[in-house]
């Protein structure tokens, strides 16, 4: 066949091929062009399947005009990053072979999308394959969910793997700090059980973050069990501060090692101390700044202990190699006071 140089003179031949099988397959043809598969013919017997015949759902969802596509080879229509596994899989199936690969195409803004195609040979009355007959089913969503299906299984192997090093980590220093059977068992079940208040409040909006007055009732309202009164906690400020979920379960964390050092042996050892919380974001040559302040009145005398147990590690460590921030306990006389100083984790979140 003599090669076509001049785009509309190409452009003629393919229309001119087109009325020779649309005579050949007249009803076929017209169904073709009204169908909302995305349909196109190829010339079996040029270099290339150039493309002779595009119906109306194929321009839809491509972009192009009539005039834009006819004559064009197949490949034309392929997206610049397809890859050589791709190219040899379409190849074989206008070649006869037995496959229906899937191929990332262009649309005519350059936009992508990825679709399955079929390739039919169309056969004159001699028995020879005149034309190529590419229905193609569009998969972008299919495609497009099983990477949203990926990338969720991988944040969950992420989650996973955190949360169980977490209870590790209880585990191991408690059975360090805890020399009774049984005071062991209730410390362990009270932390994991926190950890897992805070894995429900994230789960609850998706693992976008949690607010930070919600991360503090949620770790501070179990102690209720313990018989602590709600009013024992006073919250003095609650601006809506929005928190990472790296952030959130480390300070569920720690809010609920320092209720429960404030049950044992602080402010809330007695009948009338109170715990007040505090936050404000500040500005730093560092930048933005969360600051969190917990500070005990009216308890017992506070002395420094001698040693540092299992809370004050998870406070002091968590914030270092999980938060990057900084804790500063003061064991004041009249109570201990803790202030928590890490860069803001601000999310945005929709209440």
């Amino acid at each position: 066949m003599e090669k076509i140089t001049d785009k509309s003179a190409a452009q003629k031949c393919a229309e001119a091929s087109v009325k020779d099988f649309s005579a050949a397959l007249g009803p076929f043809v017209v169904a073709t062009q009204t169908t909302r598969m995305p349909m196109i013919f190829t010339d079996a017997n040029a270099a290339e399947n150039p493309i002779i015949f595009a119906n109306d759902s194929f321009l839809t969802l491509t972009g192009y005009e009539r005039d834009e596509i006819l004559a064009q080879a197949f490949s034309f229509l392929l997206a610049h990053d397809s890859e050589p596994e791709t190219l040899a899989g379409i190849t074989a199936a206008f070649a006869g072979d037995d496959v229906c690969p899937e191929a990332h195409f262009r649309r005519k803004d350059e936009s992508n999308f990825w679709a399955v195609i079929y390739v039919s040979p169309v056969q004159n009355q001699a028995g020879k394959v005149v034309e190529h007959f590419v229905s193609i089913v569009d998969t972008t969503k299919h495609k497009d969910a099983q990477e949203q299906y990926k990338h969720l299984i991988d944040e969950l192997n992420h989650r996973v793997k955190n949360t169980l090093s977490t209870v590790q980590s209880i585990v191991a220093q408690t059975i360090r700090t805890q020399p009774e059977p049984q005071a062991m068992r209730d410390s362990i079940e009270s932390r994991i059980f926190s950890l897992s208040r805070s894995h429900d409040l994230l789960s609850a909006m998706n693992w976008r973050g949690a607010w930070l007055h919600d991360v503090v009732d949620i770790a501070l309202t179990a102690f209720g069990d313990a018989g602590i009164d709600a009013s024992r906690f006073i919250i003095v400020r609650k601006d809506p501060i929005g928190l990472t979920a790296p952030a959130s379960l480390v300070l569920g964390i720690i809010f609920h090692e320092l209720a429960a050092n404030a049950i044992k042996f602080g402010a809330l050892s007695n009948d009338l101390g109170t715990v007040e919380i505090d936050w404000a974001i500040s500005h730093s040559v560092r930048g933005l700044r969360l600051v969190i302040r917990w500070t005990e009145l009216d308890g017992p005398e506070v002395l420094e202990p001698t040693h540092k147990g299992f809370g004050t590690l998870v406070i002091e460590r968590g914030l270092t190699h999980e938060l990057g921030g900084e804790t500063h306990l003061d064991y004041r006389t009249d109570g201990l006071s803790c202030t928590i100083n890490i860069p803001a984790p601000l999310e945005v979140l929709n209440e």
